[in-house]
């Protein structure tokens, strides 16, 4: 399975006074800079995975944008808002054995610092706070080599490399 941990791209602030407000901070929208990010990052991952690439994302604002950057068909998951626990994540994209309806591949559009502790865990065993950074990726795979479930990173990749 492939598991690709892509952040929401640059985000509006959230003014002073909205910080009180339940849920305000799920309407930022992508800034100018962001929607170019998320094109020049769906542009990337279009040229590397395929139509049965299964995308996920938060129900924020900007991370729904991000996504439809990339495709059309993506699906909403409460379970990848911003705050997420990484068992809550690993759960909802079925890592490593059972991805969403049987994908070879799927991305998930989701928030700091969630990520960066999702790739952590996976790749060094314990979580930690790793920077994934706005609009960019983390490729993982999982794959067996003699009885042993093993993490592969594929590629880390941010806006201004690709």
């Amino acid at each position: 399975m492939n598991l690709i941990l892509w952040r929401h791209a640059d985000a509006e602030d959230l003014p002073e006074r909205a910080y009180e407000q339940t849920g305000a901070d799920l309407t930022r929208a992508l800034t100018q800079r962001g929607r170019k990010q998320a094109a020049h990052m769906a542009q990337w991952l279009t040229q590397r995975v395929d139509k049965s690439t299964v995308v996920l994302a938060s129900p924020a604002v900007r991370t729904v944008q991000t996504a439809q950057a990339l495709s059309e068909h993506y699906r909403i998951v409460r379970e990848l808002s911003p705050g997420a626990d990484v068992a809550t994540v690993l759960a909802a994209v079925g890592w490593p054995d059972n991805s969403v309806d049987g994908a070879d591949t799927v991305i998930v559009v989701g928030h700091q610092p969630t990520l960066g502790r999702v790739a952590s865990l996976l790749l060094s065993g314990s979580e930690a706070n790793w920077t994934v950074r706005k609009g960019g990726i983390w490729w993982l795979s999982s794959r067996r080599r003699e009885d042993e479930s093993q993490v592969v990173l594929r590629a880390v990749v941010n806006p201004d490399l690709a």
